[in-house]
C-alpha cells in the first residue's frame, strides 16, 4: 500500500517513513501543504497522514482541498494540540481520524490498518485468486488451507499483483507503487522479490501464478492452475 506524509518536521518525516517502510508501505514525502496536495490530487494513495501545523496551508486546508477535489483517501491527522476543538475541526474538514503528538507508532500503524480496512472499495476485504487468498487486515496468505510466510515487502507486492489479476505490469508500475515514489535503487530489485514470491506461493504448490511478461513486467494469472513453474 502507498502512503503519503505530510510533514514539515525533518525528524518526524524520517521517524515516520522508516517505521512505515518497515512495516511495508510504500511511503511519499511533502514537507508543505501545497506539495502534499498536488501529490495527493495527481497519485492515487491507499492513505494520507497529515500534520496540521505545516509552514504554508494548514493540514485544515489541505484536507478541505483534498475532500473538495473528490480526493478521498483515508487520512489520518497530527497534531501537537490536544485541544477538543481542533479535533472536531479537523474531522469536520474532512479527516477520518485524529492523532495526538507525541504517540506511539504502534497506535498510529493500529489507526491507519484500521482507516484502510473502512475505506470503501471496489475489491473485497479478502483478495482471492484461484486457491490464493490475502487479507490485507492481518497480514496473512493462504494457498488452498497451508499458511504461506511472506516478509512486509513480500506481502506488499503480492497485495498490488492481487488487486490487478491478469493484468501486466512493469517493473517500473511495481517499483512506484510497493516501494516509493522516489526510490533510486537497483529496478532489478522487482525481479529479486517476484523470485521470491515464486519460491513461496508457487513452486512448493507447483504452480506458476505468476508469469513473466516478456518486454513489460509481470503478471498474475487470474485463475491458478496445477503447473510448472515458470
Amino acid at each position: 500500500m502507498r502512503v503519503l506524509v505530510v510533514e514539515d518536521s525533518p525528524k518526524m518525516a524520517d521517524l515516520l517513513r522508516r517505521g512505515l517502510s518497515e512495516e511495508g508501505y510504500a511511503v511519499d514525502l511533502a514537507a508543505n501543504g501545497v506539495d502534499g496536495v498536488w501529490m495527493a490530487t495527481e497519485i492515487p494513495f491507499d492513505a494520507i497522514i497529515l500534520d496540521v501545523m505545516l509552514p504554508d496551508l494548514d493540514g485544515f486546508e489541505v484536507c478541505r482541498q483534498l475532500r473538495g477535489a473528490d480526493r478521498w483517501a483515508p487520512l489520518l491527522m497530527l497534531t501537537a494540540r490536544d485541544d477538543v476543538s481542533d479535533r472536531v475541526r479537523g474531522l469536520d474538514a474532512g479527516a477520518d481520524d485524529y492523532l495526538t503528538k507525541p504517540f506511539a507508532l504502534a497506535e498510529l500503524f493500529a489507526r491507519l490498518r484500521s482507516l484502510v480496512r473502512r475505506a470503501p472499495r471496489g475489491r473485497p476485504p479478502v483478495l482471492e485468486i484461484g486457491d490464493l487468498a490475502l487479507d490485507p487486515a492481518d497480514h496473512s496468505v493462504r494457498r488452498g488451507s497451508e499458511p504461506v510466510t511472506l516478509t512486509r515487502k513480500e506481502f506488499a507486492l503480492l497485495h498490488y499483483f492481487m488487486q490487478y489479476p491478469g493484468e501486466a505490469l512493469t517493473r517500473a508500475r511495481l517499483l512506484e507503487h510497493v516501494w516509493d515514489f522516489a526510490f533510486d535503487g537497483d529496478p532489478n530489485i522487482v525481479d529479486v522479490y517476484v523470485g521470491y514470491l515464486r519460491d513461496k506461493i508457487d513452486r512448493p504448490f507447483g504452480r506458476a501464478s505468476l508469469e513473466t511478461v516478456r518486454g513489460v513486467g509481470y503478471r498474475l494469472r487470474p485463475e491458478t492452475a496445477n503447473a510448472p513453474p515458470a
